[in-house]
C-alpha cells in the first residue's frame, strides 16, 4: 500500500525517468562497443564462455604468427641452400675437368682460381643472415657469424688463400609451439648443413683398465649420457650407443682406446657436463676448451666439411696432382652435395609443415572468431531498434510528465 502525498506523482516520475536513462545508457553502451556483454552480470554464462574464447583465440594468433615466422626462415634458409648445391655443381664439374689427366699444370691453376672464387661464395652464403639480422646457420648462437675463415699461404699460389674454415656456432635448437602442446623443431647447424662426411674419433690410449670414479654427465650431439661410478669403458660406449644420438662407440681391438663414429656426415660435439670423464680417457682437453675444437692431443681425426673438400681441390689443383683431384677429392664433394641435398630437403619438409599450421591455425581462427561473436557481439539491427523504442518511451514520459505539471510561475502573478 503506497501513501499519497503531494510529492508521490513527482518521486514517481523521477524514478522511473532514472531507470528509463540508466537502460538507455546500457543499450547506447552496447552500439558503442558492439557488445552486448559490458559486465558480468549481463550474461553470466556467456561471459565465461567469451572470456575462454577470447583466451583460445588469442593463443591461435600467436600460434599462427610463429609457424609464420619459421615458414619465412624456412624459405630464406632454403634460398641459400639450394644457391650452394649450385655452386657445389660447378665445383664438381671442375673436379671432373681436372681428373681427366689432360690439363696442364697452368691450366689447372686457372682453373684453381674459380674454384677459390667459388670457395669464398660458400663462406659468404653460409655466413647468411637473415631479415631479422640473426645468423642463419649458427644455431642458436644467432647473433655470431656462423663460419670463421683463417688465411694462409698455399703452394702455387701468388697471395694468402682460405686454408681453414671453423664453426662458430652451436649444435643446440629450439621447440617453437605452433599448436596447443605441439611444437616445431628448429635446427639451423652449421656444423650438419656444411658437411661432407662422416667424422671418426679414434683414441690412441689404452682404457681397458679405466673406470668412472665419480657419478658423471657427459654431453654428446646435444645429448647428456649419465656415467655411473665404476664404469668401465665398454660401459660408456654401451651408453653412446643407447643414448638416440648419431654416433656410434667402439674400442680398438689394437690400441684398446675408445672409437666414435658419426652415423651421417656432421661434426661431433663433445663435452663433460659434469666430472671430466672425457678428459680423463682423452677424447678432449681440459673444460677450458669448448667444443668442437676441445678434442684431445691423442685422438686421431677425419671426416672433414664441405669447405674443406673445396679447399683440398683448390690446393691440388695449384700443386697439379690429378690422381688426389680424381680420388680422394672427387669422393668427398659427391659426399658433401648429397648431405647438402638431404639437408635441403629436411629443410623443405620443415617448411611444408609449417605452411600446414598457418592454414590450420588460419582456420581455428575463422572458427574461434565466429564462436566469440556468438557469444559476444550484439545484433545491431535489434539494438537499434530497441533503443529507438527506449527513446520514444522516453520522451513519452517527458511529454506526460509535462502536462501533469503545466503550472508556470505566471499562474501565480494574477
Amino acid at each position: 500500500m503506497n501513501r499519497i502525498s503531494s510529492q508521490y506523482n513527482n518521486m514517481n516520475t523521477q524514478y522511473f525517468l532514472r531507470q528509463q536513462e540508466v537502460r538507455q545508457a546500457q543499450k547506447n553502451a552496447q552500439v558503442g562497443s558492439q557488445s552486448r556483454i559490458t559486465s558480468l552480470r549481463d550474461d553470466p554464462l556467456a561471459a565465461g564462455h567469451l572470456v575462454r574464447y577470447q583466451s583460445f583465440l588469442s593463443r591461435v594468433n600467436v600460434f599462427e604468427k610463429n609457424a609464420q615466422t619459421l615458414a619465412d626462415n624456412f624459405q630464406v634458409r632454403e634460398g641459400y641452400m639450394h644457391q650452394n648445391l649450385e655452386i657445389m655443381q660447378r665445383v664438381r664439374e671442375l673436379a671432373v675437368q681436372g681428373a681427366n689427366g689432360i690439363n696442364t699444370p697452368e691450366d689447372l691453376k686457372n682453373m684453381a682460381v674459380e674454384v677459390d672464387e667459388l670457395l669464398k661464395e660458400l663462406v659468404q652464403n653460409a655466413n647468411a643472415v637473415g631479415p631479422d639480422g640473426n645468423s642463419l646457420f649458427a644455431g642458436t648462437r644467432n647473433n655470431v657469424t656462423a663460419f670463421e675463415v683463417s688465411m694462409g699461404n698455399v703452394e702455387g699460389a701468388a697471395e694468402p688463400l682460405i686454408t681453414t674454415v671453423q664453426y662458430n656456432g652451436n649444435i643446440e635448437g629450439n621447440k617453437v609451439e605452433v599448436d596447443e602442446n605441439a611444437y616445431l623443431d628448429v635446427e639451423n647447424s652449421g656444423n650438419k648443413v656444411f658437411w661432407a662426411e662422416p667424422q671418426v674419433y679414434m683414441g690412441q690410449r689404452d682404457l681397458s683398465a679405466w673406470q668412472a670414479s665419480t657419478d658423471s654427465v657427459i654431453y654428446v650431439d646435444g645429448v647428456n649420457i649419465e656415467i655411473n661410478a665404476g664404469d668401465n669403458i665398454y660401459s660408456v660406449a654401451a651408453k653412446i650407443n643407447n643414448s638416440g644420438v648419431a654416433i656410434r662407440a667402439s674400442i680398438d681391438p689394437l690400441s684398446r682406446g675408445l672409437n666414435l663414429r658419426t652415423t651421417d656426415a656432421h661434426q661431433m660435439w663433445l663435452a663433460d657436463a659434469s666430472g671430466n670423464v672425457l678428459e680423463e680417457i682423452g677424447m678432449i682437453k681440459d673444460k677450458s676448451q669448448l667444443p668442437p675444437y676441445n678434442i684431445g692431443n691423442s685422438v686421431s681425426v677425419s671426416g672433414g666439411s664441405l669447405f674443406d673438400s673445396v679447399i683440398a681441390l683448390r690446393d691440388a689443383m695449384y700443386r697439379g696432382d690429378h690422381e688426389v683431384i680424381g680420388s680422394r677429392v672427387l669422393g668427398v664433394i659427391d659426399q658433401g652435395m648429397s648431405n647438402l641435398t638431404t639437408r635441403l630437403a629436411k629443410n623443405g619438409s620443415d617448411f611444408e609443415r609449417a605452411q600446414n599450421n598457418i592454414q590450420r591455425q588460419s582456420l581455428n581462427n575463422l572458427n574461434v572468431t565466429k564462436l566469440v561473436s556468438r557469444e559476444g557481439d550484439i545484433d545491431m539491427s535489434e539494438a537499434i531498434t530497441d533503443l529507438k523504442m527506449l527513446d520514444y518511451v522516453h520522451q513519452a514520459t517527458l511529454s506526460n510528465a509535462g502536462k501533469m505539471y503545466s503550472s508556470t510561475l505566471l499562474d501565480y502573478l494574477r
